[in-house]
């Protein structure tokens, strides 16, 4: 169960070098598989968010035409797949993918078509969040492309880039029509900016999740005896069941956090929020749902039981049909599980 992971941050390393001589795109660092691979990494792991930003302009910019984002797509399914995933949310901004002439609804056809085709054959469901970028000034354009397509794969709208200056409200006709429109929003809020970020996107622009939402942490208080204190931004959230889309290595990346072992996922689970494990950008942070469960396994000592109580968490936020989560949760993520505790 995956609902936070960036399209154009989830390329296979041979992909990115294939497409970028396909079409004439010459500014990779390196064209060898390996080196590239640990360029994109290091390059992640600056601890800052828009420096971690920068390495997307390679995986854009060789994403610009219908064949490139159809293969794309379908190779992120077939590695989801193989990864044990049955249900993901990718997310990825149209906006970007227009440099040579596509329009915004044959980019989001593209993908779509590219994850239909990747996900034939396997148990992956897979359905798409249209992000607009916050940093520019066509959300409004971007939601209107989300509902168009409600029908044909996409599940919500998005807002994502560089958080601090770029407050959600700015957005706010954007989401006013998803909210009209009776659609889903997701905002990044609460991954490089504080409460305030997370306060926007929930009491103005209506976010039924937060991605990452992480820094709610800023919002709970250890008082003498080392209990939490919950903040009432932070307790709001806890009793509303607001999902925390967390990305435990990607924001180690960012400069959330130290070590994973920091991460405050461990105090929030603890306290019962509705927290989920994502992989954000599996390029990027070298990460995959494998991994950041072990992650969390090695330093938390979570088993499978908390497992299956994250992955039924992350079903139950999902945007999907409720009477088709509640089948993946009882005819596979449970049972599947069962499996594995026997």
């Amino acid at each position: 169960m995956l609902l936070h992971d960036h399209l154009d941050g989830g390329l296979r390393p041979a992909t990115v070098i294939e497409l970028a001589a396909e079409h004439g795109y010459t500014n990779l660092p390196t064209t060898d598989v390996d080196e590239l691979a640990e360029w994109f990494n290091l390059g992640a792991k600056r601890r800052d968010l828009p420096l971690y930003l920068e390495t997307f302009e390679h995986t854009v910019g060789v994403l610009q035409t219908r064949d490139a984002l159809e293969r794309v797509a379908f190779e992120c399914a077939q590695d989801l797949a193989a990864d044990g995933v049955v249900y993901a949310e990718v997310r990825f901004a149209p906006e970007l993918h227009v440099g040579e002439g596509l329009t915004l609804d044959e980019v989001v056809e593209a993908v779509v078509a590219g994850f239909a085709a990747g996900s034939a054959g396997t148990d992956l469901v897979v359905g798409v969040l249209c992000t607009a970028m916050r940093t520019a000034a066509r959300s409004l354009e971007i939601a209107e492309l989300a509902v168009r397509h409600r029908d044909a794969g996409v599940v919500g709208f998005d807002i994502a880039g560089a958080e601090a200056g770029y407050p959600p409200t700015r957005h706010l006709d954007a989401f006013q029509l998803v909210h009209r429109e009776n659609f889903h929003v997701t905002i990044h809020a609460g991954e490089a900016f504080g409460p305030a970020s997370i306060w926007e996107a929930l009491q103005y622009c209506g976010a039924e999740r937060l991605g990452h939402g992480v820094r709610i942490v800023d919002d709970i208080t250890i008082d003498g005896d080392g209990q939490p204190q919950l903040g009432r931004l932070a307790s709001y959230v806890r009793d509303r069941r607001i999902p925390l889309e967390l990305c435990p290595t990607s924001n180690v990346d960012t400069g959330v956090c130290d070590t994973v072992a920091d991460h405050p996922i461990g105090l929030l689970k603890d306290m019962r929020f509705r927290v989920t494990v994502n992989t954000d950008n599996r390029l990027m942070s070298a990460v995959s749902m494998t991994s950041e469960f072990e992650a969390l396994a090695e330093h938390f000592g979570y088993g499978l039981a908390d497992m299956q109580w994250l992955t039924i968490n992350a079903m139950k936020s999902s945007f999907w049909p409720f009477d088709q989560r509640l089948d993946i949760i009882n005819d596979v993520i449970k049972p599947r599980y069962a499996e594995l505790m026997a």
